[in-house]
């Protein structure tokens, strides 16, 4: 784990910085490295004040009315983590993701409200901090080409958040990609094994988002490497990051960018330095500038090691 100096310096050493680091992990963990606790206990809290509690349907019926295509789908909340130090003093930490149910509308009506700021509750500790907002776990991915580019998207202007931000690959693991609806499973399914499934996810969304929003095969991505959790100072907003090589030269990506499934979230895809990148972070929200720290502190641990 990194100490609040250093990452005060990474975040450009402001007052309030863009984003916060909950999670830090240099050398990166594979699936066996993270595991997932998927329960209720981690879904959020509802606020005391009933005004605020009913502002949420208010502002999502508003928000329903400009734009009747927007789809309430169920998301993994971020409820906190643990960590386990490693018996082989590889220096690496093993990470277990405390996980429960949100979904998109208790996100838009907490964490996006303009109110957002009074569903806090002063803590120290995070997940209280934040036990009233929906802080569905966002994902983000440093795609580096065989080139030693990265790969950043500039958002379409039709998108809820950030429209014509720069940013990473990258969107959500889904709940019912793993067959959940809710905590009460019809299937024959031990804690365990849902909790195994929930965790896999974790990897294979990514990887689905990456395919999905730049047009690139599968089969040229490397397995992930889950890099940390970055969380956006403004509405506290977090997001999981991952490293993944891509074999395919910058020049291969960009022909192939044209034909993305998803491409109409974001209107065009740059191959960028890492200096070119770290000029343009400034543009990117806050959670995704987390995700540009986290891949530093990855390079500047693999050149230490």
């Amino acid at each position: 784990m990194e100490t609040t100096d250093r990452l005060s310096e990474i975040a450009g050493g402001h007052d309030r910085p863009a984003f916060k680091l909950l999670v830090s992990c240099p050398f990166g963990l594979s699936p066996s490295e993270v595991s997932v606790v998927f329960d209720q206990t981690y879904d959020r809290i509802p606020h005391p004040d009933v005004t605020l509690e009913n502002n949420i349907s208010e502002i999502w019926d508003k928000r329903v009315q400009k734009n009747p295509s927007l789809y309430n789908g169920l998301k993994f909340r971020y409820g906190g983590h643990t960590l386990s130090g490693r018996a082989d003093f590889s220096q690496k930490t093993d990470v277990c993701l405390h996980l429960g149910l949100t979904d998109y509308r208790t996100f838009v009506g907490t964490n996006l409200n303009p109110l957002w700021e009074r569903f806090l509750i002063p803590s120290e500790d995070d997940w209280r901090r934040c036990q009233h907002t929906s802080n569905p776990l966002g994902n983000g991915a440093i795609v580096e080409t065989a080139d030693q580019e990265i790969v950043v998207l500039q958002r379409s202007n039709n998108v809820g958040e950030f429209p014509g931000h720069f940013v990473f690959p990258g969107g959500h693991p889904e709940p019912q990609e793993v067959g959940i609806t809710s905590h009460h499973s019809d299937e024959e399914l031990t804690r365990q094994m849902v909790n195994r499934k929930v965790s896999q996810e974790m990897f294979d969304s990514i990887i689905r988002e990456v395919v999905e929003e730049i047009g690139v095969p599968a089969t040229a991505l490397s397995k992930p490497v889950f890099i940390g959790i970055s969380q956006r100072v403004l509405n506290v907003r977090p997001a999981a990051f991952f490293f993944i090589k891509c074999s395919l030269q910058s020049k291969e990506i960009q022909q192939l960018y044209g034909s993305a499934q998803d491409g109409y979230e974001s209107t065009q895809l740059y191959t960028m330095s890492m200096s070119d990148v770290a000029a343009t972070a400034s543009k990117m929200p806050g959670c995704h500038q987390g995700g540009f720290a986290l891949y530093k502190l990855m390079v500047d641990a693999m050149k230490e090691k």
